[in-house]
């Protein structure tokens, strides 16, 4: 784990990491807060240090975290254990290190900083969290979709620190190359063995890396040479020397890493044994237990070849026998004698056996000794039996025997295997010592293989899940832009989100095209947040170099990518969730060019509407003149109305549609405004008492009614804003003045409606050149009325009068289900139509959107004007937009 030590700069945040065991640091300036949490929240340290540069923030108070910036970066470090420092930070950080681990003074740390102009910002927190890189509960894992459930450890540690800090374009492209190449593989692959750098240095300078490990080690330096041999696999090795560079901070030549692979392939070869090797088999006779010298000789032997310990490999096979002759000598006979002998329960009982404890070969019995002595077999050896003793001249027990020849025979074994044992690992640590040399070589050898295996995984995930490649460029493509000052371009055709498997068919596809900012609208779970979180996740491992859900797409390489999701409190710091959101906005603003993604979601939920809604018009304002792209969903349509001063925002909404009477999301991207929030739908889908979504219902209506109310009244008493209003003389003056002026309402727009509709019609027969022109008739439909029987089957263009005096204007070949569908609102039961029937759909939707167009030109207010914009409704190229139009258009009523 590294010591890491926190400062401020000119830039910034500054985050100096050093690692002890691979005696290296890197700096890196210019963080945002954010940016520094979220490094901090995914790693572990041994020590942290925070420099007194901290204690001064932009407010000037010394007591930091209480104003201003840095409150969360205290709240991050204020839970750990920490030390402040001063000074130069990198030199006094060192010195620091050299302290804690007791160096020497003049002991280097090689700098393995990668510096570029063009590397993309890391991930704030924020984005980090809510696109599931650092894991966070109820957030989709983005990392768990990334590889195979089996792939872990060093490999996805690699793909989670390349997606917090993205690489630069080059490397970027060399990954994707690599992935491309890894995808169209026909030849068979290594293993790649992973190791961890840091412990394998650690083991090398302390000289303690076992047979195992040097084993691992070869196993590293073979694979990379198995790629080198191979013609496709050299390929993919060429191209991920600029990521391992990346990784480790190491510049390593392809033909040097070749070379020296060899090198040390060929040194561990010649040292350690490897498996197979008939010479170094554990000693073994029958008259002795075989846990016995597995346990005396498996601690060293097999660890290297014999050729170097020869001698001492000799002394052990040579005691090894003695002890089995002297056992055989002095004990086997006694053995012998005992299972000669017949005797009832509890005679006598004899066995060679190993005495674990004491590492000893002994006799144990009892009831051996025979009561007469008639120099039969065995009785002489049972003359030299001793009592056994343990290291300390201690009886082990009543039933533990030895002899002399024995224990002079087991003390010279154990000295032949202390000294084996010494010899080995003696050879051991010169191996050690000579792999020093050779440590740059293995570190970037080691992360090569991880990154290949990484990479591979990832691939075949993708693969798996029908993820693509996407096509990245570097800078902006003018040419390809239709907007005015927009400069990069971004396509994303048939995305998905990422937590749903593309290939299994249950995710819903959408196109997002953009070259400029995106105003998103949409109701309560329309799928706004799915969306900016999708557009987030492809966008991060598309300038990663990695797939992305999608069916195409083309990205890109931004200089930074931020997401804001889900503002929360802070009490610690005192702050409310619309002052952190305001603090996430800020640092988004000031970090974002022309070349960032900024996707906001949900703005200015957190405080009163009308100021909420004018700081989140300012945003977008800021957001377009800095010429970013991005999208920024909101609920706020007061934004509409507002005279912002923008040249490149689009409005997009998510849409809706019609099903049996009730609206409901279809989590499809188009173009226009949606301002259905599905509120009181969602309430009802997630448990709230009908009884009370009801009320909201008659209460929405009421406001509604009151709004228009006022507007009406106010108009005709201009002095009455300096007087003191009476709410009940009010609310019956305006009642009364709203049936007036509903009544004049319909007959204005009938006679527009009329007028608009038969000129249309003119154009349309003369286009076609036919006589048969049908005269219009305009009908209605009262409150508690049904429209007859001959509407069912013909095309009609239909006006629905609201209570708020609104228009919304349809059309559809079932007038009477659709008359229904919109008194199921409960504020729409009584509602009034007028209608028209028209020859055939196409004609009908030609009028809708003639209606929807110049109706607002005479005055009457719509509330689905939006709709508008689809300009070619009612041609045959495009019928299946129209269906679709027309349902949105009816669901935006509501």
């Amino acid at each position: 784990m590294p010591v890491i030590g926190i400062s401020r700069s000119a830039k910034g945040y500054c985050m100096i990491s050093v690692l002890e065991p691979m005696k290296t640091f890197s700096e890196e300036d210019g963080l945002t807060e954010e940016a520094i949490v979220a490094k901090l929240r995914t790693c572990r340290c041994h020590h942290l240090f925070l420099h007194a540069s901290l204690r001064n923030n932009s407010s000037g108070t010394f007591r930091w975290g209480e104003y201003g910036e840095g409150g969360l970066l205290w709240g991050e470090c204020n839970g750990k254990p920490f030390e402040w420092f001063d000074g130069i930070p990198v030199e006094e950080l060192l010195f620091k290190v050299r302290e804690i681990y007791g160096l020497d003074e003049d002991a280097s740390f090689r700098n393995v900083t990668f510096r570029s102009e063009k590397r993309p910002k890391p991930l704030y927190l924020g984005t980090a969290t809510q696109v599931g890189v650092i894991q966070t509960e109820g957030i989709p894992s983005l990392l768990k979709v990334l590889l195979p459930s089996n792939s872990f450890g060093l490999p996805s540690l690699y793909i989670k620190d390349l997606l917090l800090n993205p690489p630069t374009y080059e490397i970027a492209s060399a990954i994707q190359e690599a992935c491309r190449r890894m995808r169209c593989l026909t030849c068979s692959i290594p293993e790649f063995t992973c190791l961890s750098a840091a412990k394998l240095v650690k083991l090398l300078e302390s000289k303690e890396a076992n047979h195992i490990e040097f084993c691992r080690i070869k196993n590293v330096v073979d694979e990379i040479l198995q790629m080198h041999r191979n013609t496709e696999l050299s390929a993919i090795l060429h191209i991920l020397l600029e990521p391992a560079w990346l990784a480790t901070g190491l510049k390593v030549d392809y033909d040097i890493l070749v070379q020296e692979c060899g090198l040390v392939s060929q040194r561990i070869g010649e040292m350690i044994s490897l498996s197979g090797e008939r010479d170094q088999e554990i000693c073994s006779f029958s008259d002795i237990p075989s846990d016995f010298f597995y346990d005396m000789e498996s601690s060293w032997k097999g660890r290297v070849k014999r050729i170097h310990a020869e001698e001492a490999f000799g002394n052990v096979d040579s005691a090894a026998e003695s002890l089995s002759i002297a056992v055989m000598e002095d004990f086997v006979p006694v053995v012998q004698r005992v299972k000669c002998m017949v005797s009832s329960l509890g005679g006598p009982k004899g066995e060679i056996c190993y005495a674990r404890e004491q590492e000893a070969v002994w006799f144990k019995g009892r009831h051996f000794m025979p009561s007469v002595w008639a120099n039969t077999p065995g009785e002489e050896q049972i003359k030299q039996l001793k009592p056994a003793v343990d290291s300390r001249r201690r009886k082990v027990g009543e039933e533990w025997y030895t002899t002399t020849k024995v224990e002079d025979a087991l003390l010279r074994y154990h000295h032949a295997c202390a000294k084996a044992k010494v010899d080995v690992l003696e050879l051991l640590k010169e191996l050690s010592a000579e792999m020093q040399d050779k440590i740059n070589i293995l570190v970037f050898s080691s992360m090569m293989l991880i990154i290949a295996k990484a990479l591979l995984a990832h691939v075949s995930e993708g693969l798996r899940r029908k993820w693509v490649f996407p096509d990245l460029y570097e800078g902006y493509k003018p040419e390809d832009t239709t907007l005015a000052g927009a400069t990069s371009y971004m396509e994303l055709t048939g995305l998905s989100p990422y937590w749903f498997d593309a290939s299994q068919g249950n995710a819903i596809q959408n196109d997002v095209k953009m070259q400029s900012m995106f105003l998103l609208t949409g109701p309560n779970g329309g799928g706004k947040s799915s969306l900016l979180r999708s557009v987030c996740a492809s966008v991060l491992l598309g300038i990663c170099g990695l797939m992305v859900p999608a069916q195409s797409a083309i990205i890109p390489h931004f200089d930074a990518v931020m997401l804001h999701m889900k503002p929360y409190d802070s009490p610690a710091d005192g702050k409310s969730s619309f002052q952190i959101e305001m603090a996430e906005l800020r640092g988004m603003i000031t970090g974002a060019t022309k070349r960032s993604l900024v996707l906001v979601d949900e703005i200015c939920r957190g405080t009163e509407t009308a100021k909420g809604t004018c700081i989140a018009g300012s945003i977008v304002e800021k957001l377009d003149a800095i010429g970013c792209l991005g999208i920024v969903s909101t609920h706020l349509h007061g934004l509409f109305y507002l005279p912002l001063s923008t040249k490149n925002v689009i409005f997009k909404q998510m849409g809706i549609e019609i099903v049996d009477g009730h609206i409901k999301p279809t989590w499809k991207l188009f173009d226009g405004v949606c301002r259905e929030s599905l509120a009181f739908e969602t309430a009802q889908r997630e448990g709230l008492p009908e009884s009370i979504v009801r009320r909201a219902e008659e209460l929405y209506l009421s406001r509604e009614m009151q709004s228009s109310s006022e507007a009406v009244y106010l108009k005709s008493q201009p002095d009455l804003k300096e007087s003191v209003l009476n709410y009940d003389s009010l609310k019956t003056n305006c009642i009364a003045t709203i049936s007036g002026t509903m009544k004049e309402l319909q007959r204005e727009v009938e006679n527009t409606l009329t007028i608009i509709c038969q000129r249309k019609l003119i154009e349309v027969y003369k286009e076609k050149s036919t006589s048969e022109l049908l005269e219009l008739s305009c009908f209605k439909i009262g409150p508690r009325e049904q429209p007859p029987p001959s509407t069912v089957g013909n095309s009609c263009v239909y006006v629905l009068f609201r209570p708020d005096n609104k228009l919304y204007i349809g059309q559809t070949d079932d007038l009477l289900g659709r008359v229904r569908s919109h008194r199921t609102k409960s504020y729409l039961q009584n509602a009034e139509f007028l209608y028209i029937t028209v020859p055939g759909k196409s004609i009908a939707s030609q009028l809708e959107t003639l209606l929807i167009n110049q109706l607002p030109l005479h005055g009457f207010r719509l509330t689905n004007i939006a709709d508008g914009k689809h300009l070619h409704f009612g041609t045959s190229n495009n019928f299946s937009q129209n269906s679709y139009s027309a349902s949105q258009n009816q669901a935006s009523c509501h």
